[in-house]
């Protein structure tokens, strides 16, 4: 059994809600939620828009490979109307879901990077995390989340 942490967010819409449907479909398909963080409120990161965004974590046990975990991910955006992820910047979406963590598995892939590369550089990745993983290593950096979090504060 792994324990993944995933990164949600959403600035379009419904946004708590869509958070909320995202949670659930990871529950059916991924694994049990085994801690989840409130909502945080942010401003969006790496471009401008109007809308803000709201953000949480979830800790989920799995028996599903971390390949299988990004299509399953994947699936969930399509599902909830996300259309697909571009690689020319950010933009505003319904649902945005990433994988923070796997175990303490690094993945350097074309498709897939665990820990997820820039999570120590947001904000509004950390202060969710800290609040459901306080002490969670960071097997690359050797840092704990509250440590990583103090960092960019």
């Amino acid at each position: 059994m792994a324990l993944i942490f995933l990164g949600l967010g959403s600035n379009l819409g419904h946004k708590e809600e869509f958070i909320e449907l995202a949670i659930s479909e990871i529950k059916k398909q991924i694994g049990p939620i085994v801690a989840r963080s409130a909502f945080y409120d942010s401003d969006p990161w790496g471009f401008e828009s109007p809308n803000s965004f709201i953000n949480a974590c979830v800790a989920v046990e799995t028996t599903i490979d971390p390949n299988e975990c990004l299509r399953i991910v994947s699936s969930i955006e399509c599902l909830l109307g996300r259309s697909k992820k571009t690689t020319d910047g950010y933009k505003d979406r319904v649902i945005d879901i990433d994988i923070l963590f796997y175990d303490q598995v690094i993945i350097q892939e074309t498709n897939l990077t665990i820990p997820h590369p820039l999570l120590h550089l947001r904000k509004f990745v950390l202060d969710p995390l800290v609040e459901i993983a306080p002490k969670l290593m960071h097997p690359i950096f050797h840092k704990d989340m509250e440590s990583l979090l103090k960092e960019i504060n």
